[in-house]
């Protein structure tokens, strides 16, 4: 029925311009009668020769090439002119023969992939690879734009080298942040400065001239300190004080948005903002899981190395790189999908900006309406660059939750989860804006129980070992972990201490140290600079075990990779933080679940992420799941609601006409509920009469003839009664009726009331008309005498004239039967014949 309706639509557009007839190429003929690839058995060239001599054999007389045309806003377009790479999510072609129009109608399989999609190839040593792919929203992470709300610190060596000037120091500390988000713009991150704090009068932590120990006791002040008191996503500490060795910065790897390491220290070390300003942009990377870009990683850099090549790069000079390489963006997605920079996706408030509101710097502030940049970089059609208003009839101008200038509805995905700790977004239908990004809370299982959340991430040993080993790593047993790092050498350690010497791993913390590995490729797949540490741990019962470990020459600048990460699960019910295997009840997710009754889970705001049909904030109550944190989950069905009240209509429509069709019936039933006693009696319901049928006998079951004759007399009669009207009747009994002959009668009987026809009657010998009565009636005329011309006497009993017998008894509650009256004449001596009767009827 579709394509019936979008041909009758398509009658009515302008056809579209015929296409040339030309000889068309067998060229699906050819792909199609092509043999595979990998056939085995026989010879390609003798195949392909008998293809052709079968097109030669079989090719039609005529050929034509038919062009399809695109279908948009009622014009016709050729595809070739219009033809792009990207895959739209409908898309409708018109094919136009000589004869007829065809429409298809493609539509985009976004549901094709399950989230637990995996890939699955087979090593040289016959070891099964399983890679898992997000392929439904693997790069919405860098569609949507991510806000880094970043602290700068300057020390009080800073603060000295500045003229001990504190605006000096702000201004200089601004400029720099400046830089940094000019820098991220391309990687659709932009830098939102929320703070600037100056030591002027002591550094608030120990910093010196040793990087790793500077780097570590920073970190700590922020989360003790820093954080509680000004919310932000990482803070950067900008120093005076000259590092040891060529270090000029330092910033732990993947660390973006932890409470724990999600920071770096940079020494400013150039007269001009500019050189501070890349070192914090290439430490920032390094939060965000960027490594260096080495020779052997094949990195494309647009920049080259006289123009001062690109930020990653492991060392820096003069001029100063302004941009990122293909490593970089490679590294970013790669750490974006696995879950690094939870914390990103909300707009940062409007009060903690830094500088004031101005038109064109992009944030929508104090005053504004919208905020598409400058004049000459806007391309919002929604937004007025020059005065930062929405344009007439815009309701709003950016968010996710914001399309075509409108707000969209409450229940649309605004933003997905971007991996098995990450929890989906929801417009809510009273803002442009998407709710911020939250996620399971911390401790929650996740990757099939091997691992627990933090920080929004799954991290699990195996996770590690792929990465640093390539497909097919797998971690090694746990007496690996206890042999390695329990020596406290560079290749086996649980970090370093307050001394910046190697810390040798308790055995219940040995899993949180270097990682241990099996398997996978000869050498680390992350790069030349990384080294192979294998050790040999003999068994008791024989045989050995190959532990392997990993040393990686990053630089000075970042912590060793090998190390195990933080938020990793080292055993059951306990998660790697700071070096130790600590217990999950610290995060306290248990008693922060059962607040969800079972029917949702707890997000990092430890609020309730109710399941479709329930209500935040507990759970309790029907709703349309989500959190108070994330949005609704679902709609309120208002499209069911008008499909309900549609098909309600249509029922009643659909009940209307039957009862329209069987209006007669109906009439017909009401008429019999109308109906007085005497007419239900006339109104006999056909019933099939029995094997011992007698033809000149008509069969009448009756409650009690007296309570008829009574009924009769109530309705029928009146209260004078003549006893010589009764010379006609002849005593008997009503249901055992006596034989009678066709006498003539001087008038026909008032009303003729034959019984229902349900067996064949005889023809019958003159027509007449059906009397007006609801039951269908037979043709065939039955005589019956008429009624008295006299009324009875009212009380007959003092008529001597008649006799009465009567063959009922009188019972205590009752009504008083009547008795049958006895005329004294006697009855005929030949009754008329009856005419014969078409059924048995009963009366009831």
């Amino acid at each position: 029925m579709s394509m019936r309706r979008n041909a009758e639509r398509l009658r009515s557009l302008p056809p579209p311009p015929q296409p040339p007839a030309q000889l068309l190429l067998l060229l699906l003929l050819s792909l199609l009668i092509a043999p595979p690839s990998g056939a085995q058995g026989g010879d390609a060239k003798h195949k392909l020769e008998f293809s052709r001599q079968w097109i030669s054999k079989n090719q039609p007389a005529h050929y034509e090439i038919i062009v399809p045309y695109l279908l948009s806003s009622e014009k016709w377009t050729p595809l070739k002119s219009s033809y792009s790479k990207t895959h739209p999510a409908v898309l409708k072609l018109l094919i136009q023969t000589e004869s007829e129009q065809l429409v298809i109608i493609l539509e985009r399989n976004d549901d094709l992939f399950a989230g637990n999609f995996t890939e699955t190839h087979y090593l040289e040593d016959g070891t099964g690879a399983v890679l898992a792919r997000n392929y439904t929203h693997k790069r919405e992470a860098l569609k949507s734009t991510k806000y880094v709300e970043l602290i700068i610190v300057a020390d009080n060596r800073e603060f000295q080298r500045q003229g001990k000037d504190v605006e000096k120091v702000k201004l200089r500390l601004i400029e720099i942040a400046n830089y940094v988000d000019k820098f991220y713009r391309p990687l659709n991150i932009r830098i939102a400065l929320v703070g600037v704090e100056v030591w002027n009068d002591m550094d608030k932590c120990a910093i010196t001239q040793d990087p790793f120990t500077s780097l570590h006791e920073f970190l700590d002040w922020r989360k003790l300190k820093l954080l509680p008191r000004k919310p932000h996503d990482n803070a950067q500490l900008v120093s005076g004080a000259y590092f040891q060795g060529t270090t000029i910065g330092m910033a732990p790897i993947m660390s973006m948005c932890t409470a724990e390491q999600s920071g770096g220290i940079v020494m400013d070390h150039s007269d001009s903002p500019l050189g501070a300003a890349v070192t914090l942009a290439h430490e920032l990377g390094h939060n965000f899981g960027m490594n260096h870009d080495t020779l052997e990683r094949g990195c494309n850099c647009k920049a080259s190395a006289d123009k001062g090549g690109c930020i990653m790069n492991p060392s820096t000079g003069y001029p100063f790189p302004m941009m990122f390489s293909s490593c970089s963006k490679k590294d970013l997605e790669s750490s974006l999908e696995k879950g690094v920079g939870m914390c990103l996706f909300n707009l940062p408030e409007v009060k903690e900006s830094f500088g004031g509101p101005k038109c064109g710097n992009g944030y929508v502030e104090e005053g504004e309406e919208c905020d598409c940049g400058e004049p000459e970089e806007c391309t919002n059609e929604c937004c007025n660059a020059t005065t930062c208003t929405l344009k007439p009839g815009a309701v709003c101008a950016h968010g996710l939750c914001c399309e075509d200038c409108k707000l969209k509805p409450a229940g649309v995905l605004c933003r997905h989860s971007s991996n098995s700790c990450d929890l989906p977004e929801f417009c809510t239908g009273g803002s442009p804006l998407c709710p911020a990004n939250v996620y399971l809370h911390d401790g929650h299982p996740c990757y099939r129980v091997d691992g627990y959340c933090y920080n929004g991430m799954c991290q699990t040993h195996e996770q590690q070992c792929i990465t640093l080993w390539g497909l097919g790593a797998k971690p090694a047993p746990g007496i690996c972990f206890e042999r390695v790092n329990s020596a406290g050498d560079p290749y086996g350690n649980c970090g370093k201490d307050s001394k910046s010497s190697f810390a040798k791993c308790e055995p219940r913390d040995a899993k949180c140290g270097k990682i241990q590995c099996q398997g996978g490729a000869n050498r680390p797949v992350i790069g030349t600079n990384a080294v192979s540490i294998e050790t040999n741990i003999p068994l008791q019962g024989g045989g050995k075990i190959l532990c392997r470990g990993t040393h990686v020459y990053l630089g000075d600048d970042m912590p060793d990779p090998g190390l195990v990460l933080a938020g990793t699960k080292c055993e059951d019910g306990k998660i790697c933080l700071n070096r130790r295997c600590q217990n999950t009840s610290v995060f306290g997710v248990h008693e922060c679940a059962t607040k969800c009754h079972g029917r949702g889970v707890c997000n990092n705001k430890k609020n309730c992420h109710c399941e479709a049909h329930w209500a935040p904030p507990f759970c309790d109550k029907a709703g349309f799941g989500g959190s108070v944190d994330s949005g609704p989950v679902r709609q309120s069905d208002k499209r069911s609601l008008i499909i309900g009240l549609l098909i309600t209509t249509l029922c009643l429509l659909v009940a209307g006409s039957l009862m329209y069709i069987k209006r007669k019936i109906l009439i017909r039933l009401f008429l019999i509920n109308k109906k007085t006693t005497i007419e239900k009696l006339r109104s006999v319901t056909p019933a099939r009469p029995s094997s011992s049928f007698e033809p000149n006998h008509v069969s009448i079951t009756t409650r009690s003839s007296t309570d008829l004759v009574k009924k009769s007399q109530n309705l029928n009669t009146p209260k004078r009664h003549d006893p010589q009207g009764l010379q006609r009747y002849h005593t008997g009994n009503v249901s055992n009726p006596v034989k009678t002959q066709n006498t003539p009668w001087s008038s026909p009987p008032e009303r003729i009331v034959p019984p229902l026809c349900e067996l064949p009657c005889p023809q019958p010998t003159s027509r007449r008309l059906l009397p007006a009565s609801p039951s269908p009636r037979c043709d065939q005329e039955s005589f019956k005498p008429s009624p008295p011309r006299k009324p009875l006497p009212a009380d007959p009993q003092k008529n001597k004239s008649a006799q009465f017998k009567s063959s009922s008894t009188e019972v205590f509650g009752l009504p008083k039967p009547v008795p049958q009256i006895a005329p004294v004449r006697p009855a005929p001596k030949h009754p008329p014949q009856m005419p014969r009767a078409c059924n048995t009827a009963y009366m009831k």
